[in-house]
């Protein structure tokens, strides 16, 4: 799997770009992926592992076979809690920012979630970030004003 250099998105058209959700055995449409979608990139072996988890979905942004846009999730079970979907991380290439793809990612995990039966979804972003912070609100995100405190281990 690898990067490749982004379509110029002038004069892209936002119906140009289909949004869905790729299924367990669809490792190879992210073969070609534009930059700033992945912090890092693709690992075949992960993806396919990702993919084949029920409880891990993909959404991605595709103009063409390019991959501009994506967005991960997580549903999860709790002995005392509802379903919930927990949203990983989501990125659009930066020459396909501000056509609504991040919103229409994000629109596609909560309506599978839905689906699912989760009975809620939530996601953590930087303080600092202000453009994630504008794409969740857009997506209908209501910020808690209680700021959660990150706390990481390595194993």
């Amino acid at each position: 799997m690898r990067s490749i250099a982004s379509i110029p998105s002038s004069g892209v058209v936002a119906s140009e770009v289909v949004v869905r959700l790729l299924g367990a055995h669809e490792a190879t449409v992210l073969a070609y992926v534009a930059p700033q979608v992945f912090d890092e990139p693709v690992n075949g072996a992960w993806c396919t592992e990702f993919l084949a988890d029920s409880r891990h979905h993909l959404a991605v942004a595709l103009h063409g076979p390019l991959v501009v846009g994506m967005a991960s999730a997580v549903h999860y079970l709790h002995p005392d809690k509802p379903n919930e979907m927990l949203i990983n991380e989501a990125g659009v290439s930066e020459s396909y920012r501000d056509l609504g793809i991040g919103r229409r990612l994000l629109a596609a995990l909560l309506a599978h979630a839905t689906l699912l039966g989760c009975e809620g979804a939530w996601v953590l972003t930087e303080a600092s970030n202000a453009a994630a912070r504008r794409m969740y609100a857009a997506a209908g995100g209501i910020e808690k004003q209680d700021a959660p405190v990150m706390i990481e281990f390595r194993t």
